[in-house]
């Protein structure tokens, strides 16, 4: 695996730093109600999608991190997106690990596997900042996902859009 986050290969997928040529995948992930089932803050537009797409590029010139396309390797096919962005969390400065892919993607262990790509590159790169696992109260394929990781449930929090559990890994500092 390469130390650059802009380009990971994992086993079947490519992790790629998201550009504007990503729009129409973007709109087709994003804008969908299936793939967003737990997103409390609801289903984007397809105007909203766009502006998370700029939202992440501009991660991604700041940061030197942020969410990726998550391509098939085998196609060439976008399947969703994730990576992990820069975060603060009750006072602390974390890497949030987000995905969303496809729903005709799922249970095909992509999530897992973008998931573990992401987590290893910053236990490399970016030690001293843990990553964590914000997910819905009712999202339990995410929180499968996070305990499949090595993650668990230390606690909860709030965001603007209403209480959240949070996730990191046995060992990791955990929250107060």
């Amino acid at each position: 695996m390469t130390h650059d986050p802009e380009l990971i290969r994992t086993d079947r997928l490519l992790l790629r730093r998201v550009g504007p040529g990503d729009l129409r995948a973007a709109i087709t992930v994003l804008a969908d109600p299936e793939a967003n089932r737990f997103n409390r803050a609801g289903t984007p537009t397809p105007a909203g999608a766009a502006d998370q797409l700029v939202e992440w590029q501009a991660h991604w010139a700041r940061d030197g991190i942020g969410y990726w396309a998550v391509v098939l390797a085998e196609t060439g096919e976008i399947i969703g997106f994730g990576g992990l962005r820069h975060h603060e969390l009750d006072g602390e400065p974390t890497f949030n690990l987000f995905y969303r892919l496809r729903p005709r993607h799922w249970g095909r262990g992509y999530a897992p596997e973008m998931a573990r790509a992401a987590v290893e590159w910053a236990d490399r790169e970016r030690p001293e900042r843990p990553v964590v696992i914000i997910t819905d109260l009712d999202n339990k394929p995410s929180q499968r996902v996070a305990e499949k990781l090595g993650f668990a449930h230390v606690g909860d929090s709030t965001t603007v859009d209403g209480p959240v559990l949070v996730y990191r890994r046995e060992g990791a500092t955990m929250l107060t």
